[in-house]
């Protein structure tokens, strides 16, 4: 057997190793581990006789369904570079991925290509439609492994094999490089700290797009258990797709959870759950405590990680109850270090940067060399230490590490509050928030302000009037918190705006608030 370098490797495992276990579940029905090598294979077979070639990209455009999760296994299988796009954005935004990456082939459904006339004509017969794959992989006959039809080599683990396009707070969606050592290892690292089996069943319900989602898909490989991808439109979908596939583990971001708490749950589902794991923002801890009633018999798992390195750090369970506002430690294979801007180190509760080197540091951004040199960088050398060949991704993200070592989120680099002469956390902010019961999303940010520089403001989703909702949340943060921490905007909104990946769009809100105190209309809470 080949050496598991790429996730293509870790499929031809699972059929070896486990031939007739489930791999792949949804409402079409189900795929063994066999099954899907073999649709794999013969779907290789047809990128490669529309003359795709190792290192070129391939992007796929579609939900979630059986022909995406084969197209990008074949896809890595030829040592292309797949380049999955999240079904939610609009033409502009994928008419820009598919011409940054210079994708050789584009892979959608028909019906969504007639939707987009000005992206059918940029890529022109480039394109092989859902449908097309859907016959070849159906079709009976022999197959051959996927490498074959390769024509060169092998690649190696440092070899691109994906691009993930991800959105900052400024200017177009940016493609992540990452490598099939990111990937596979990556994949090693999750199952491993998670305790993933061959029985569990994983449900995908981020998007592939979103680093998160394609773990699920990932780590499911890696330990040989099945994964059951979901698109949904209503949380209540959720429950029972759980129930009726037989999910064991789910990963979300806070917002998802907060839906997915109120949601109806049967017995029988709520109660399979053996984990469920957080990632893409702050979990409040009156939410982990909903969700750990809610799921009797399940293990949280609280994580941070970024596109740029896969996944940095999550809390052990056993942890949850005493620290559950900690992010944990570093996952196995990375080290994380909390450093000053001259780059030493930080001492035990200093707010730092969180810097993260090992196998998951991708390969930087596509086309962006500026960028990449900037956050891609070696680590200082420290006194009597060996050269080393590596580089750290430097996130951006404020963290401190206590005495005992558990890391705590502070604040993204560029959301952090400068008012009245203080730095102010936004999660310190939104911790007093969630603490009232009425309160369901919330998101506190910076605005511009003519004396204080910045001003604090929260919107969020309350269950109480608005008027009521801004009383109490003036009261709470009176209590709670120094003046200067009070926000001065409050706005209570039907619902938060969520990028394509589900966590809250940050900057849409920002950019919709930014002159506050020039419009009549919002309240100021604070007198």
């Amino acid at each position: 057997m080949n050496a598991l370098i790429s996730i293509a490797d870790l499929l031809e495992h699972g059929a070896a190793r486990w031939p007739h276990r489930p791999a792949y579940a949804d409402g079409g029905g189900t795929l063994t581990y066999d099954q899907l090598a073999h649709a794999v294979r013969r779907a290789a077979a047809v990128l490669a006789a529309r003359g795709v070639q190792p290192g070129e990209r391939v992007a796929i455009y579609a939900p979630k369904r059986i022909e995406t999760v084969v197209a990008m296994l074949a896809a890595n299988a030829l040592g292309a570079i797949f380049v999955p796009v999240n079904p939610q954005l609009k033409e502009a935004q994928i008419e820009h991925i598919v011409a940054d990456s210079g994708a050789a082939l584009f892979v959608t459904g028909a019906q969504r290509l007639k939707r987009l006339p000005a992206l059918a004509a940029l890529v022109g017969t480039r394109t092989l439609l859902i449908e097309e794959l859907a016959d070849a992989i159906d079709s009976p006959g022999t197959d051959t492994p996927a490498s074959a039809a390769a024509p060169a080599g092998r690649p190696v683990d440092d070899d691109p094999a994906a691009l993930l396009y991800t959105s900052g707070s400024t200017g177009k969606p940016k493609g992540v490089v990452v490598s099939h050592r990111n990937l596979v290892s990556g994949a090693f690292s999750v199952a491993a700290y998670q305790q993933l089996a061959d029985d569990d069943v994983v449900l995908g319900v981020l998007p592939l797009s979103f680093d998160a989602g394609l773990s699920q898909l990932t780590t499911a490989l890696a330990s040989g258990a099945c994964y059951t991808p979901l698109d949904f439109l209503q949380p209540a979908e959720v429950p029972r797709h759980c129930d009726a596939f037989g999910v064991t583990s789910i990963t979300g971001v806070p917002p998802l959870w907060m839906q997915l708490a109120s949601a109806g749950w049967s017995d029988a589902a709520r109660t399979r759950i053996r984990r469920f794991a957080n990632t893409g923002g702050h979990l409040a801890t009156p939410l982990l405590h909903r969700l750990q009633a809610l799921f009797t018999h399940a293990s949280p798992y609280l994580m941070y990680g970024l596109t740029e390195a896969f996944r940095s750090t999550y809390l052990p369970p056993a942890d949850a109850a005493l620290r559950p506002t900690s992010i944990g430690k570093a996952v196995p294979n990375a080290e994380i270090l909390v450093l000053r801007a001259d780059g030493s180190e930080c001492a035990a509760d200093e707010p730092g940067e969180l810097v993260h080197r090992g196998a998951f540091v991708t390969l930087g951004y596509w086309n962006r060399p500026e960028l990449t040199a900037q956050r891609f960088r070696p680590l200082p050398r420290r006194h009597g230490e060996i050269p080393r060949p590596d580089v750290a991704v430097w996130s951006g993200d404020i963290v401190r590490r206590d005495a005992d070592g558990y890391l705590y989120f502070v604040a993204r680099g560029d959301d952090m509050i400068k008012t009245s002469g203080y730095r102010v956390s936004p999660t310190e902010v939104e911790d007093v928030l969630f603490a009232l019961p009425h309160i369901r999303e919330a998101a506190v940010f910076g605005v511009p302000h003519p004396a204080l520089g910045e001003a604090i403001a929260a919107c969020v989703v309350s269950t109480l009037d608005a008027d009521a909702c801004r009383i109490d949340i003036a009261r709470a943060c009176r209590d709670a918190l120094p003046t200067y921490m009070n926000p001065l905007v409050v706005e209570p909104l039907p619902a938060l705006p969520r990028n394509p990946n589900g966590k809250i769009d940050r900057p849409a809100l920002k950019a919709q608030y930014r002159d506050a105190f020039a419009r009549p209309n919002l309240e100021e809470t604070a007198a």
